[in-house]
C-alpha cells in the first residue's frame, strides 16, 4: 500500500510527542535544573540556529509539570487513549489538509462533514438533520437564534435591527437552564434583557425541576396580547443540576401552537444512542434543534460539539452562520469524523451504557444507606445521581432530638454536605463526583459519569469503593449533628468561652476565649484576646487528639476564633470545653504573672538604687574624710585595718527583694531560698494508648477506665519526681569529732518530709550503693 511520506512522518511525529508528554519527569534527569530552566521568569532571545522537535517538546512538557510538587505524583485529569490520540491527530490532518489544492480539499472536506452528519443523525435518530460544529457549546444556540431571526422577520436582512421595534422577539427559558446562559444570547443578538423570559418550575404538581407548561402557555399568551413575538424555546433533557428532563412532547405541541422554535440539550440525550430509551427523552428527536457535547460523553479531547437542526433553506443557514463558504471551516468535523469511525457504533453504544450502567449501580447501593436522600427523576434510566446527607429524626442526643434543634439547620446541612462531597472527591478522585446547588433540596452531590467516565476511567469497582467511603462518613456526619448542641451548651457554662455561630464551619463549632480584662481599651483588648487564642490554638494542636483545630475558614467572617472539626460517637464534649477552658484560663494567668514579677523587680530595682546610695553615705561617714584619701587612706588601713558596719546585698529576680549577703558568706554557699515549685504532673494526663477526650467505655481498646487512668498517672508521677539522697550512716559518725554533738541515726527510721529529707530504711540504704563498693560499716571507738 502506498503511503503519503508527509501523513507517515506527521503519524510518527505525534507518537514520539504523546510518549514525550505522557511519560512525564524522567528519572535520569535532575529535577533541579529542569525546574530551573522551565520557570525563567524573563524568556532568553530565540536561537539563531533554532531548536529539534525533541527539545521543543522536552520544554512543553517542562512547563505542564513546573507547577507541581516534587513529593506529590503527576496525575492527569483526563484518560488519553487510542481514541484521545484519533482526536489529537485529526487536528494535525486539519491542518495539513488546508495546504492542499482548492479542488482536492472541496471533495476531501464535503466526504468527511457528510459522512460526520450522516453517522450522528442515525446515532442519535436525528431524521433529516444538518450539522453545526462548533467548539464553544453555547454558539450552536445562537447560531440557531440567528437562523429563526432571519426566518420570523423577512426584511431582516435587508432592515437589520429596526425590524424587531415592530414586535419584540421573546426566548423563552427554563429556570434550570445554565446559568447565564440567556444574558450571553441578548449580548450577543444585541437584543434587551426583556427579550428575555425565565418560566418557573413546577410548585405544585410533578418534578420541582421541570418546566411549568401551565405558566409557560400564560406567558406566551400574555406576549402575544402585548405586540411580542414569541421566537424560540430552550428545554432541557436533562437539567444541568440534577438531571431532569422536560415534558418535551408537551412542549413541542406547545411551540407548534405558537409557531415557535424547540431547541433541547441536556446529557440525557447520550441516551438516544441506546436500544432503551425513556420516553421523555424520545421526543427530543422531535426538536428543531440540539446540542450534543460528545467530548465529554466519549472521552474525546478537543472534538468541537455539534449542533443538530432542521431547516430547508440553505440560504437562510448560510446568512445565520450555520454553513461557511470556506472549506477550512468546515474542517472542524475531522477530529470527530476519525475518533467515531476508530469507535464504531457498538463501542460508542457501549461507552455510554457503562456510564449509565455506574449510575444505576450507585443508585441501587444508595437505597440501603440510611441518612443519604437521593433526587432521581427516572430511578431506571437516569445517567445522573443526586444525592445529599440528610439527619437521621430518630437520632437523640444528650440535648434532646436532632429534629429542629436549632437554628439555620439548612445552612448547617448544606455546609455539611459541602465537606462530604469534597472528601469524596478526595478519596475516590476517579468518582468524579462534585457539588451542585439546587435551589429545593440545597448542597447536594452529583455523580454524572456521563461527563466524566471516560475521562477518568470510572469503572464499578469505583462505585463500591464509593459507597464504601461514603458508609464510613456517614457516621461521622450524624454524631458531629447531634454533638453541635452539646458543643454550644458546654462553652455557654463556661464564662471565659463565647460560643461563636458560624453556619459555614463543617464541624462542632466555634468557640473563642475572653480574657477577663475590664481596664483595657477595646483595641489592647483585641490584641490580649488574639494573642491568648493563637497560643491557645497552638496549645491544643499540639494534644495528640483525633480533632481538626484551626482558625477556620481562609475567607470566613470569624478572626479570632479556635474551630473545631468533625466529631465521633466516643467524643466526650465536656472533657474538650473543659480542657479548652484551662489551656486559656493557664496561658492568661501566665501572662499577668509575667505582667506582676515585671512590675516587682522594676521597683526592685528602684529601692536597690536607693539602698545602694544610702550605704555609700553610711560607708562615707564611718570611714571618715582621711581615709578618702589615696595615700593617707592607704597608711591608715595598713596600721589601722577598718571594719565597717555596712552589710553587703543582694536582689533576688524572683522575691523582686534585697537580701543579705551574710548567710551566703558565712556559710561559703549560695543559698536560692525558696525554690519555685514544680508543676505538678496532672492525674488526668494521657496515658501510652489512650485517646484524649474519649468517653469511658465508647472507644473500645482505646479507652481506660477512670481508676486505673489515676492510679497509673500518680505512680508515674512518682518516678518522673527526684526524690532526695538521704546521708549514708557510716559518713554522719566518720563527722562526729568536728561537730559539737554526734548525731544519733535511728535504727529503723520512719519516712518523713520535713527539710526537704526523706527517711529511708535501712534495706534500701543498701540498694542504694553503688556496684562495686561495699556499704560503709560504722566504726565504734573513734
Amino acid at each position: 500500500m502506498m503511503v503519503d511520506p508527509t501523513l507517515a512522518e506527521m503519524g510518527k511525529n505525534l507518537n514520539e510527542a504523546m510518549k514525550i508528554l505522557e511519560d512525564g519527569r524522567k528519572a535520569s534527569e535532575p529535577d533541579a535544573d529542569r525546574r530551573q530552566f522551565s520557570r525563567s521568569s524573563i524568556p532568553g532571545p530565540l536561537q539563531g540556529d533554532g531548536q529539534d522537535v525533541a527539545s521543543i517538546l522536552q520544554l512543553v512538557q517542562n512547563l505542564m509539570h513546573e507547577d507541581e510538587e516534587e513529593d506529590k505524583p503527576s496525575h492527569r485529569m483526563q484518560n488519553v487513549g487510542e481514541q484521545g490520540h484519533m482526536a489529537l491527530l485529526g487536528h494535525s490532518l486539519a491542518a495539513y489538509i488546508s495546504v492542499l489544492d482548492r479542488e482536492r480539499l472541496r471533495k476531501l472536506i464535503t466526504r468527511i462533514a457528510s459522512d460526520t452528519t450522516l453517522w450522528l443523525c442515525r446515532l442519535f435518530r436525528y431524521e433529516s438533520g444538518s450539522a453545526y460544529y462548533h467548539e464553544d457549546d453555547r454558539e450552536g444556540l445562537l447560531k440557531v437564534c440567528r437562523l429563526v431571526i432571519n426566518t420570523r422577520y423577512e426584511d431582516y436582512s435587508t432592515e437589520g435591527y429596526t425590524v424587531l421595534n415592530s414586535r419584540q422577539p421573546v426566548i423563552y427559558q427554563s429556570a434550570t437552564c445554565r446559568p447565564g446562559l440567556g444574558q450571553h444570547l441578548c449580548s450577543q443578538l444585541g437584543l434587551p434583557l426583556s427579550s428575555l423570559c425565565t418560566v418557573p418550575c413546577n410548585t405544585m404538581f410533578g418534578s420541582q425541576h421541570q418546566m411549568d407548561i401551565a405558566m409557560l402557555d400564560k406567558l406566551i399568551r400574555e406576549d402575544v396580547e402585548t405586540g411580542k413575538l414569541p421566537l424560540l424555546l430552550i428545554a432541557n433533557a436533562g437539567t444541568p443540576g440534577a438531571g431532569h428532563t422536560d415534558k418535551l412532547g408537551r412542549l413541542k405541541e406547545l411551540c407548534e401552537q405558537y409557531g415557535m422554535w424547540l431547541h433541547i440539550e441536556g446529557v440525557n440525550l447520550a441516551t438516544l444512542a441506546l436500544g432503551e430509551v425513556s420516553s421523555p427523552v424520545t421526543a427530543a428527536t422531535r426538536s428543531d434543534s440540539m446540542t450534543l457535547t460528545l467530548g465529554p460523553w466519549l472521552g474525546l479531547p478537543a472534538v468541537p460539539a455539534v449542533t443538530l437542526y432542521r431547516h430547508e433553506d440553505p440560504a437562510l443557514s448560510l446568512a445565520a452562520g450555520l454553513t461557511s463558504s470556506q472549506p477550512v471551516e468546515k474542517l472542524r468535523a475531522l477530529p470527530l469524523w476519525l475518533s467515531l469511525q476508530y469507535l464504531g457504533h457498538d463501542g460508542i453504544v457501549a461507552k455510554i451504557r457503562h456510564a449509565v450502567e455506574l449510575s444505576q449501580q450507585l443508585l441501587e447501593k444508595l437505597k440501603n444507606l440510611a441518612s443519604i436522600k437521593t433526587s432521581v427523576e427516572d430511578e431506571l434510566n437516569s445517567p445522573v445521581v443526586v444525592f445529599r446527607f440528610s439527619q437521621e429524626t430518630s437520632a437523640e442526643s444528650s440535648g434532646g432530638s436532632v429534629e429542629g434543634y436549632f437554628a439555620g439547620e439548612r445552612e448547617v446541612l448544606d455546609t455539611l454536605n459541602r465537606w462530604l462531597c469534597e472528601r469524596l472527591a478526595q478519596l475516590v478522585p476517579a468518582s468524579g463526583v462534585d457539588i451542585v446547588e439546587l435551589e429545593d433540596e440545597g448542597t447536594c452531590v452529583r455523580f454524572t459519569p456521563l461527563m466524566t467516565a471516560a475521562a477518568l476511567g470510572t469503572q464499578r469497582c469505583d462505585v463500591d469503593l464509593l459507597v464504601e467511603r461514603l458508609t464510613e462518613l456517614v457516621p461521622v456526619l450524624n454524631c458531629t449533628l447531634r454533638l453541635r448542641l452539646d458543643f454550644r451548651e458546654e462553652v455557654y457554662r463556661h464564662s471565659a468561652l463565647s460560643y461563636i455561630e458560624d453556619l459555614s464551619w463543617p464541624g462542632l463549632g466555634a468557640v473563642r476565649y475572653e480574657p477577663r480584662i475590664e481596664e483595657l481599651n477595646d483595641s489592647k483588648r483585641q490584641l490580649e484576646v488574639e494573642k491568648i487564642n493563637s497560643e491557645l490554638l497552638v496549645k491544643l494542636g499540639d494534644l495528640d487528639a483525633d480533632l481538626i483545630i484551626s482558625t477556620g475558614l481562609e475567607f470566613g467572617p470569624e478572626k479570632d476564633c479556635i474551630f473545631i472539626g468533625m466529631a465521633t460517637e466516643d467524643l466526650d464534649v465536656a472533657e474538650l470545653v473543659d480542657t479548652i477552658a484551662t489551656l486559656g484560663r493557664d496561658i492568661e494567668e501566665n501572662g499577668r504573672l509575667l505582667e506582676n514579677m515585671t512590675e516587682v523587680v522594676r521597683k526592685g530595682i528602684q529601692e536597690a538604687e536607693l539602698q545602694l546610695q544610702k550605704d555609700n553615705q553610711d560607708k562615707l561617714m564611718e570611714e571618715g574624710v582621711l581615709r578618702q584619701i589615696p595615700l593617707v587612706g592607704s597608711v591608715l588601713n595598713w596600721f589601722s585595718p577598718f571594719q565597717s558596719t555596712v552589710k553587703g546585698r543582694t536582689f533576688n529576680l524572683a522575691a523582686g527583694s534585697l537580701d543579705s549577703t551574710e548567710p551566703t558568706y558565712s556559710m561559703k554557699a549560695q543559698t536560692g531560698g525558696l525554690a519555685s515549685p514544680e508543676t505538678p504532673t496532672s492525674s488526668a494526663k494521657r496515658l501510652p494508648g489512650q485517646r484524649l477526650f474519649r468517653r469511658e467505655g465508647a472507644g473500645g481498646s482505646d479507652s481506660h477506665s477512670e481508676t486505673s487512668s489515676v492510679g497509673q498517672a500518680e505512680d508515674l508521677s512518682k518516678e518522673r519526681v527526684p526524690q532526695p539522697t538521704p546521708p549514708i550512716p557510716g559518713e554522719a559518725v566518720s563527722v562526729a569529732p568536728e561537730s559539737s554533738k554526734t548525731p544519733q541515726v535511728p535504727a529503723d527510721p520512719e519516712p518523713t518530709q520535713e527539710n526537704g529529707e526523706v527517711g529511708t530504711q535501712e534495706g534500701e540504704e543498701e540498694e542504694r550503693q553503688p556496684e562495686g563498693q561495699e556499704a560503709p560499716v560504722e566504726e565504734t571507738g573513734r
